[in-house]
């Protein structure tokens, strides 16, 4: 369960390293696995991935959507069992809502697969 000014992780190869949430965007007070949210990226490498300009695609104090891949808070599953992860993680999302990176560098919930993220999906090295 993310909120306001919680700190994650971002895995993807967008440039950006952490990202502090700013707002929920479903309407509730906290954010689980699959959520939507705003988030201003805190610490972004300064050997970002570039585009075809020459301009990274995101840097320090960026207001961008994010999608929450992990969460510390455990989730319970259909058949009984609870997951958890070590960490909070997102991914950064572009205007029409497609990942900003190009490969996504961590593990990823299977609780997406409901949400109908395939994409993200099929860029995840493993999904749990």
């Amino acid at each position: 369960m993310l909120q306001l000014k919680s700190i994650l992780n971002v895995i993807d190869n967008s440039g950006a390293v952490w990202a502090e949430c700013i707002r929920v965007l479903h309407g509730g007070k906290y954010a689980r696995i699959g959520d939507e949210i705003v988030v201003v990226v805190n610490k972004a490498k300064s050997n970002a991935v570039a585009t075809a300009s020459g301009i990274p695609k995101v840097k320090k104090g960026d207001v961008r959507h994010a999608l929450v891949v992990r969460a510390r808070k455990e989730t319970l599953r259909p058949d009984g069992r609870y997951v958890r992860f070590d960490d909070n993680a997102c991914v950064l999302l572009n205007k029409q809502g497609e990942p900003l990176g190009t490969r996504v560098l961590g593990v990823v919930s299977g609780e997406l697969r409901q949400k109908r993220w395939m994409k993200l999906l099929s860029l995840a090295p493993k999904v749990i």
